[in-house]
């Protein structure tokens, strides 16, 4: 699959129409890294990335987003059973002793109203900490790729639907 496939478009102000915008490899590397810490518990490699996505957080963000639905669609797709209540849980469980007790929260607590559709509710969690959404997307992403992958697999799997070689 194309990278410009999962790409967010931008506006041309030269003739009005939008073009597909191509995302940067550092975003695409630094969105999988973050997931990757997730998936594998580690604290350091998180702590290694998250100023990289600081950097870049808008764009980490949308990245996120993406992976974030495509990996909702695949659990769709496998048929595994995957309820609100479950996405819950697994960020929560995914982000605990990960970071600070009250960035946890945060994130916890965010994605909690996120989930249910609550989005004002979970603005007000984040604090209009953009990265309170990196840390929520991450994690998602690394708990609903471990119900529907293995490791390795996630990953490379993550790698070719960004458009990343291994």
């Amino acid at each position: 699959m194309s990278s410009e496939s999962f790409s967010g478009p931008s506006h041309d102000p030269r003739d009005g129409r939008t073009q597909p915008q191509e995302t940067p490899d550092r975003v695409r590397r630094t969105a999988i890294e973050l997931i990757e810490a997730y998936a594998d518990r580690d604290r350091e490699a998180l702590d290694a990335v998250v100023p990289r996505a600081a950097d870049d957080v808008d764009e980490v963000l949308s990245e996120l987003k993406v992976v974030a639905a495509f990996l909702g669609r695949r659990v769709q797709q496998t048929g595994v059973v995957w309820k609100p209540a479950d996405s819950r849980e697994a960020v929560a469980r995914t982000v605990a002793e990960m970071l600070p007790p009250e960035l946890e929260f945060a994130v916890a607590t965010a994605w909690e109203a996120h989930s249910v559709g609550e989005e004002e509710a979970a603005e007000r969690f984040t604090r209009g900490d953009p990265m309170v959404y990196v840390h929520m997307l991450a994690a998602f992403g690394a708990a609903i790729g471990l119900a529907v992958y293995k490791r390795a697999e996630l990953l490379s799997v993550l790698r070719q639907v960004t458009g990343l070689s291994e």
